[in-house]
């Protein structure tokens, strides 16, 4: 690689102390990224991306790790990679929550009723159940209902307009009796077309 770029009059120690760190750094952002990503699919059961993830993710780490050998008395590539690991990790993240995948499981506690939230859930066409059940002060109602992670911010807005201080859990849920549960018509965004072609 640096006969490569020498080709282009670029100077060894330029090469050595930031040319090559940067490449190290951006491989560590991309490859790490992917296996952020890849463990969220793996979490919600997506069985055909993952493993193509794996193998992206697998070869990036490799050309990486292969360039720190390379330039093993360079701290600057020590510094890249771990610098490249942390970001990775950050814009990971960043990612899968834009694309807001798979469904979520909302428990929400009141101590009286909330019609509108009812009325809500019901024009939404979201599927909830509402007991009631005894709580540490007495009666309370319990409601339990999955949506898709992209519907979330709107329902727990809905919820803390109806009553500020509802308690509620939220948890992933990996798998769904039915996988027309909760099927409403998308957004035309970018995420939307991303998970779209993803699902398949």
């Amino acid at each position: 690689m640096q006969e490569f770029f020498a080709s282009f009059g670029i100077s060894q120690p330029f090469f050595d102390y930031l040319l090559m760190p940067l490449l190290i750094f951006l491989a560590r952002v991309v490859d790490v990224s992917i296996n952020t990503l890849r463990i969220m699919f793996v979490l919600n059961g997506k069985k055909t991306i993952a493993p193509v993830m794996g193998f992206f993710e697998a070869l990036i780490w490799l050309l990486a790790i292969g360039q720190i050998f390379q330039n093993i008395n360079n701290p600057m590539s020590y510094v890249a990679y771990a610098g490249g690991y942390a970001m990775g990790t950050y814009i990971g993240m960043v990612i899968e929550e834009r694309l807001a995948l798979g469904r979520v499981l909302v428990r929400i506690i009141t101590p009286e009723p909330l019609p509108e939230l009812v009325q809500y859930m019901k024009d939404k066409e979201y599927r909830f159940t509402s007991v009631g059940a005894e709580g540490r002060y007495g009666k309370v109602i319990l409601m339990f209902t999955v949506i898709k992670r992209e519907f979330l911010p709107d329902l727990i807005g809905k919820l803390r307009k109806s009553n500020e201080k509802a308690f509620y859990t939220i948890e992933s849920v990996k798998r769904i009796s039915e996988d027309d549960l909760n099927v409403m018509e998308d957004r035309p965004r970018f995420s939307t077309r991303l998970r779209n072609l993803i699902r398949k």
